[in-house]
């Protein structure tokens, strides 16, 4: 009987670290990519002022790799 509430609850307690795990990722992931967008729209806005061509690059990656760090964490 002890084995059984023993294994009951250490399954119980894995499901919660998996949750808390999967909230934490989530919280650094949705940090990681407001600051990308932070940084990449100011970016953005100086390199179609300014520049041209290629320079429009580095922003638009900068923003695409948040938008994929957001759209794996759903």
């Amino acid at each position: 009987m002890f084995e059984i509430v023993t294994v009951i609850v250490f399954l119980w307690l894995m499901v919660k670290a998996v949750g808390l795990a999967l909230r934490l990722t989530w919280g650094v992931a949705k940090i990681v990519a407001s600051v990308l967008m932070g940084i990449a729209f100011p970016v953005l806005i100086l390199c179609v002022i300014f520049a041209s061509g290629v320079a429009l690059l580095v922003p638009i990656v900068i923003i695409g790799i948040a938008v994929a760090i957001l759209k794996v964490c759903f």
